[in-house]
């Protein structure tokens, strides 16, 4: 069974998108979640330097753009009559992102349309920035460490677990006063802590102020159940309701991401193998550590799809208990 997944901020590159344009489609796709969005995506994902796409406002609607326009290429020669993302509940057992990455895969499993996807991850990208403003807050990856000893440290600092990744890393969050603090007093066993290049304490209280702007939106976002199995960050649940995936996305954005039960679940659904979509690398690197025995593929350039089609043939399987497609309705 093949699980696609999505990355979240900080997977993003200057320059990174520039390869992408030269596939039929791409840049037609791009131009018009621009004009949806109101970013031009492909001046940031091809000309805009590493200071430009750290702003949260621009990166997470470019690591979607990123995440959808790579996942349609994988797709693009069809199968059974189906093309593009049609094809995807006959060939990948489940999807998930990491943090904003969720956003790609709700759209990438029908729950969202594309449309819908860019309008609300340009939203969040906006709201997230704006909590970040009111407070110097940041991100910070521990690396090594017993998690339990690590959360508990954090607990004193009065930081936040931000993302429990798996693979011993967690990420902590909070003040900039905290994570220096942190960076001197380091938890037992850990290597390092390593600042992270994000612009404030994701997943953390310090972002309630996005996720009361995000509730205000949702109401009327046009959803439709997943068309095949969907893992969640909030507790690697399966969710079958595609009106559960976006309460679930809105309440996730001040909630600690947990890919470590993300990953608990991909095993209990009998994972082979796993494709990042644009810009990849992240996931897999965890999925190596956390995922032994898994085949592992990153889309990083289109270089990459002949051996990510190869590995969706070896592996490919159909949705797992999951309902079947039906057109958006209203949440």
């Amino acid at each position: 069974m093949l699980v696609l997944v999505a990355p979240g901020q900080g997977a993003q590159k200057p320059g990174f998108l520039t390869p992408w344009l030269d596939l039929p489609g791409v840049a037609e796709r791009l131009t018009w979640w621009s004009a949806v969005s109101g970013l031009d995506l492909i001046h940031y994902g091809t000309e805009a330097d590493e200071e430009e796409i750290r702003d949260t406002a621009v990166a997470q609607p470019l690591l979607v753009a990123a995440g959808l326009a790579s996942a349609h290429a994988l797709f693009a020669e069809g199968i059974e009559g189906a093309t593009g993302l049609a094809q995807l509940p006959n060939r990948i057992g489940a999807v998930a992102g990491h943090s904003v990455g969720e956003i790609t895969a709700a759209a990438a499993a029908g729950v969202l349309s594309h449309e819908a996807a860019m309008v609300l991850v340009r939203r969040r990208g906006l709201a997230m920035a704006e909590a970040a403003s009111r407070t110097e807050t940041g991100m910070a990856a521990i690396l090594g460490g017993e998690q339990d000893d690590v959360v508990a440290h954090l607990d004193k600092h009065g930081l936040t677990p931000a993302n429990v990744n798996g693979a011993g890393q967690i990420v902590a969050a909070g003040t900039a006063e905290q994570l220096a603090a942190l960076a001197e007093d380091k938890p037992e066993g850990v290597r390092r802590v390593v600042p992270l290049k994000v612009a404030g304490a994701f997943h953390t209280d310090h972002m309630a102020p996005a996720v009361a702007a995000l509730e205000a939106l949702v109401p009327g976002v046009p959803v439709a159940d997943p068309r095949t199995a969907y893992v969640s960050n909030r507790d690697g649940g399966v969710v079958a309701s595609g009106a559960e995936v976006v309460e679930r996305l809105v309440a996730q954005v001040s909630n600690p991401v947990r890919w470590d039960l993300c990953m608990e679940t991909f095993q209990e659904l009998g994972v082979t193998a796993l494709i990042e979509v644009a810009p990849g690398g992240t996931l897999t690197g965890i999925a190596k550590r956390a995922l032994p025995g898994v085949a592992t593929l990153a889309l990083k350039t289109p270089d990459d799809l002949d051996a990510a089609r190869a590995l969706i043939g070896e592996h490919a399987a159909p949705a797992v208990d999951t309902p079947a497609e039906e057109e958006p309705r209203e949440a």
